[in-house]
Order: structure tokens, then C-alpha cells, then sequence
């Protein structure tokens, strides 16, 4: 195997301009991790602030950018046995997915799903098991409720309808930037998408509820959205933060989280460990797993780029015209 491989390096903080190609060394795989050949990688929001400067790898991680792929085990580290050399697999990783080659541990490692190219496998682990874990496992959103989704045609976001609409969550509202968005997102399962640049949800949503809100709102927007999610709750309402496109909330009214008895909840996924993570894609596998396998959620790919083309997908993932995921796809697998 060669010493060293193709990796995605962030020369400085900045512009989609700033992801160069360069060489690293090979990872050497550590006890209990695989070392994977990376056919594909997914690009995420987290990947984009890494490289502006915002969202600093945990401690000990690699700073090339890159927290999913999937690919082909090619070494085994001390200790690691739910693998062999050869088997198909899709990853979480703490970083190092824009490359040719990463160390995964085995706990959030899993056999690529029947049916998916390794394309749609690379989607899936950063985006499924972050609305998994923030929505139905913190969120507890359960069949029958209504809920409410920002972003209604991005990665999170069409992940989180598909999810919804297919374990019997209704109805479903989301937020989307125009009217190409709005008509994939009915597409995709909402029962409502509201075109924000022409319409106020906080006057959408109480209108098409009766008045009575929804029992759950699913955030990566922040700013003076969070105030407006107050509004449209419903009484005992839970809203979970994924995100802060927009930054903090400003002047924020604390008032109707008390008369309303509201849930704010929010999490990152990357800083939990390896055994925090296990037990999400386990959860994830074991109540999900069949919907996936049986082809009826399924990751969303919009586009894929050369590994070397890495900055043009982070320009498309900045033009916010995607509707699900964009993917790295390494040409040399």
C-alpha cells in the first residue's frame, strides 16, 4: 500500500479557493479502527465552517475536512474484528473524509445498505444520524405529531422529512428558499413548504395548524428564527437546534417558553465519542434501518465532484440551489 495518498487541505481560512490538493501520510489504523479506502465523501455545513474558520476540529482529529464516507476496508487495526479486508462500508468520521484514505473506528463504522451506490452511502452517516439523534431520539417526535422543518430542502432537511413522513410523523411544514425548493419539498413528503422570501411562517404556520402550532420544530437557522419558533409552538412543544446559520438570537423574549411549557434543546455530533455515536447508529439502524433497506428513505444526492474539485462543491453548497446532499467522489476507486 503507498505511504501517502491525495487529501483536501485547507491553506488558510477563507473561500471555497483556499481547498488545495496536497499529500499526507496514509492513516495507520489505531486499535479497534479500519482503515477505509474512500470511494465517496459527503460534504457537509460543518465542513464548510471548518474551512471559514469557525468550527475547529475536536482535539487530536485530523484537519483535513470530510465526516462521512463510504468505501472498502483495506487494513484492520489491533483489536478491530467486526470487519474484514474487502467488506463495503459507510463511516462517521471526526474529519479526514476529503482524502484518499481514512481511519474509522469500527463503532460508527456499517455495511454499505443494500440497494445504495456508494454515492448515496457517503450521504447518509453525518446527516441521518445527526436528525436522527436530534429529532427522534432528544426531540421524541412520535407518530401523528405535527412538526416543522427550516431548510426543508437541505441535507438535514430533506433527511428529516423522509424520516418523518415514513414513520407516520404529520403534518409536516418547512421553510424553503424558492419555488423550484418548495416544490421538492412536497415532493419529498412535507404536506406544506413556505417560500420565506414571499411568506412569514410565524403567520403560515398558526394559520394552517388552527391555531394550534407544532409539537415540534427542527432549527438550523438560529438568529430571529428562534423567536418566531417560540410562536408557532404548540403548548409542550420541543425545539431542537442543529444550527446557527444565521448566528445568535437577539432580544429574545423568554415568556412564551414558560406559558407554552417549551423544550430548547440543541447538540453537535462531532465532538461526542466513538460510544455516544455507537449508540445513535445503533438506535438509528435498529428502528430506521428497514425504511432504508426497503428503499423507502433513501439519501438525497444532488450533485458529485471530483475529490479534486472539492472547492466547487463547497461553491454549490454555498448557492444553497441543492436540494439534499452534494458528494465528493474520489475517481481513483
Amino acid at each position: 500500500m503507498a505511504k501517502m495518498m491525495k487529501a483536501i487541505e485547507i491553506t488558510t481560512p477563507g473561500g471555497p479557493e483556499v481547498l488545495v490538493a496536497g499529500e499526507r501520510p496514509v492513516p495507520v489504523p489505531a486499535a479497534g479502527e479500519v482503515l477505509i479506502a474512500i470511494h465517496a465523501a459527503g460534504v457537509n455545513g460543518p465542513d464548510l465552517k471548518q474551512r471559514q474558520g469557525l468550527y475547529n476540529p475536536p482535539p487530536g482529529a485530523t484537519d483535513i475536512p470530510g465526516l462521512e464516507v463510504a468505501g472498502e476496508v483495506v487494513a484492520l487495526g489491533e483489536g478491530a474484528s467486526r470487519f474484514k479486508v474487502g467488506d463495503k462500508v459507510m463511516a462517521l468520521v471526526q474529519g479526514g473524509g476529503y482524502a484518499e484514505f481514512v481511519a474509522a473506528s469500527e463503532l460508527v463504522t456499517a455495511p454499505v445498505p443494500a440497494g445504495l451506490s456508494m454515492a448515496e452511502a457517503a450521504a447518509l452517516p453525518e446527516t441521518f444520524m445527526t436528525v436522527w439523534f436530534n429529532l427522534f431520539m432528544r426531540g421524541e417526535l412520535k407518530a401523528g405529531e405535527s412538526l416543522l422543518i427550516h431548510g426543508g430542502t437541505s441535507g438535514i432537511g430533506s433527511t428529516a422529512t423522509m424520516l418523518a413522513k415514513a414513520l407516520g410523523a404529520g403534518p409536516i411544514i418547512t421553510t424553503v428558499g424558492s419555488e423550484h425548493h418548495r416544490q421538492a419539498s412536497l415532493k419529498l413528503g412535507a404536506d406544506m413548504a413556505i417560500n420565506y422570501r414571499e411568506q412569514d411562517f410565524a403567520n403560515e404556520v398558526p394559520e394552517f395548524t388552527g391555531g394550534k402550532g407544532v409539537d415540534v420544530v427542527l432549527d438550523i437557522i438560529g438568529g430571529d428564527y428562534v423567536a418566531k419558533n417560540y410562536k408557532v409552538a404548540a403548548m409542550d412543544g420541543r425545539i431542537v437546534q442543529v444550527s446557527l446559520l444565521q448566528g445568535a438570537a437577539k432580544e429574545l423574549n423568554l415568556w412564551p417558553m414558560l406559558a407554552k411549557r417549551l423544550k430548547h434543546m440543541g447538540s453537535l455530533l462531532r465532538p461526542q465519542s466513538p460510544e455516544q455515536k455507537a449508540a445513535i447508529l445503533a438506535d438509528l439502524l435498529a428502528k430506521a434501518g428497514h425504511l432504508i433497506g426497503e428503499g423507502k428513505v433513501k439519501p438525497q444526492v444532488y450533485e458529485t465532484f471530483a475529490l479534486d474539485d472539492a472547492s466547487q462543491a463547497h461553491r454549490l453548497m454555498e448557492s444553497s440551489v441543492h436540494v439534499g446532499k452534494v458528494v465528493l467522489i474520489n475517481s481513483a476507486k
